[in-house]
C-alpha cells in the first residue's frame, strides 16, 4: 500500500512542479486580474492568461503531440488563424473614417516607424534578418500578422513573438497614455477637430476592391490578409450578404479568437517562455511598440503645425493595428482634457489605416527575408 501511494505521489504534478511553473501561474493569473478587475481586452487576455496557467501544471500532457492545445496550435503552425481574424475584423470595420479623411492614412503609415527601427535593434542582437523580421513586426501591434509572419520565417520562435504581439495589443489602454502624454501638451491634447464626413456606399464598395488588387500587386506576400481583411469588409459593405457579414464577425471571429488566444496562452509555458531568446523578444516588442506609437504621434504634431491646429496629434497614435483599442485610448484621453472633445471616429481613421500599413510592411519583410 506504500508503495502504491508512493507512486501516486511521484506520478502527481506536485512531483514535478518547479518555482518556473509557479512564476508563469503568477504571470497567468496576472493577465486574469488585468482582463477581468481592470477590464483590459478580456476577449483576449482571458483565455490566453488561463492557458498560461494550464500549461504550467506538470504532467497535463496538453503540449505533448496529439495533446489537445498540439492541435490547437496547428492553426497558428499553417497560418490559417490569421487571415481567417482578419475576415472578421474586415465585417466589423467601417472605412469610412479614412476614406472621408484621407490624409490620415499618412499617420497609419508613420506608426510603422517601429517595425523598422526595432529591425535594426534585433539584427544588432544577433538575430538573423528573417528572426529579426519577424520579432520587429510586433511593432505593428497587429497580433495576426505578427503571427503570420512569425510562421512564415521564425516558426521557432513564434511563441513568444505571438505572445508579445497579443499581451501589447491587449495592454495598449497602459502602454500607449504615458508615451503621448509625454510627446503632447495640453493644448494640443485639446484640439477639438471636425466631425468625420460621411462617405458613399459606392466608395466604401469600390474602395475593399481596389485596395486589394493594388496591393496584392506591389506586394504579393500581403495578399493572403490583406485579401481577407477587405473580403470581410466587403461582406459588410455591399448590403446583400448579410448573413455572411454576420457570420464573419460574430460566429467565426469568436471561435478563432477563442483557440487562437488559446493557442498563444499555450506557448507560455516556463520551459519556452523562460528563455533569453524569448525575454528579448519581449522587449524588443515593447521597444517596437512604444516607437511605433511615438512616429503616429510625432506625424500628428506636424500635421497639428500644418493645419494650424486643427489636427489633434493624439490621434497618430491610434496609427498602431490595434483596432479600436488604440481609438479608445485616444478618445479617452481626449476626453480626459475636455469631457465635450469626440476624437473616436477621427482616430478611427488612422487606426484603419494602421492595419493596412501593418499588413503591407509584413508583406515587403517576407519578400525581402525568403
Amino acid at each position: 500500500m506504500l508503495d502504491m501511494f508512493s507512486r501516486f505521489i511521484h506520478s502527481s504534478g506536485f512531483a514535478a512542479f518547479e518555482w518556473q511553473n509557479g512564476l508563469m501561474i503568477v504571470i497567468g493569473a496576472l493577465l486574469l486580474y488585468l482582463a477581468i478587475v481592470r477590464k483590459y481586452e478580456p476577449l483576449l487576455l482571458v483565455p490566453i492568461g488561463f492557458s498560461a496557467i494550464l500549461v504550467n501544471l506538470p504532467l497535463t500532457g496538453l503540449l505533448a503531440e496529439g495533446g489537445l492545445f498540439h492541435y490547437f496550435y496547428f492553426g497558428i503552425q499553417t497560418s490559417i488563424f490569421p487571415p481567417l481574424i482578419f475576415m472578421g475584423i474586415g465585417a466589423m470595420t467601417d472605412f469610412g473614417p479614412l476614406l472621408s479623411q484621407p490624409r490620415t492614412i499618412l499617420l497609419g503609415a508613420a506608426a510603422q516607424l517601429g517595425i523598422f527601427v526595432t529591425l535594426l535593434f534585433a539584427d544588432a542582437l544577433g538575430f538573423t534578418f528573417a528572426e529579426a523580421a519577424a520579432v520587429a513586426n510586433i511593432g505593428g501591434a497587429d497580433g495576426p500578422t505578427a503571427i503570420y509572419l512569425g510562421s512564415q520565417l521564425a516558426d521557432h520562435l513564434l511563441g513568444p513573438i505571438a505572445v508579445a504581439a497579443y499581451s501589447y495589443m491587449a495592454l495598449v489602454p497602459i502602454i500607449q497614455p504615458p508615451i503621448i502624454k509625454l510627446l503632447t501638451t495640453k493644448k494640443e491634447r485639446q484640439v477639438v477637430m471636425e466631425d468625420v464626413a460621411p462617405v458613399s456606399r459606392r466608395v466604401k464598395i469600390i474602395f475593399p476592391i481596389a485596395t486589394t488588387i493594388l496591393t496584392a500587386l506591389i506586394v504579393p506576400l500581403a495578399t493572403p490578409l490583406i485579401g481577407m481583411f477587405m473580403i470581410g469588409n466587403l461582406f459588410r459593405e455591399s448590403g446583400v450578404v448579410g448573413r455572411l457579414s454576420d457570420a464573419a464577425q460574430n460566429e467565426l471571429l469568436n471561435i478563432v479568437t477563442i483557440l487562437l488566444a488559446l493557442s498563444v496562452g499555450s506557448k507560455m509555458s516556463a520551459a519556452e517562455f523562460l528563455t533569453l531568446d524569448a525575454l528579448m523578444i519581449l522587449g524588443l516588442g515593447l521597444v517596437a511598440f512604444a516607437i511605433s506609437t511615438a512616429g503616429g504621434v510625432l506625424l500628428g504634431k506636424l500635421m497639428y503645425v500644418l493645419s494650424k491646429g486643427k489636427v489633434n496629434p493624439m490621434i497618430g497614435a491610434a496609427g498602431v493595428a490595434a483596432v479600436p483599442m488604440a481609438a479608445r485610448v485616444v478618445q479617452k484621453l481626449g476626453q480626459e482634457e475636455d469631457p465635450n472633445n469626440f476624437l473616436l471616429m477621427n482616430a478611427m481613421g488612422p487606426n484603419v489605416a494602421g492595419i493596412i500599413g501593418s499588413t503591407v510592411a509584413a508583406g515587403v519583410l517576407l519578400a525581402l527575408a525568403k
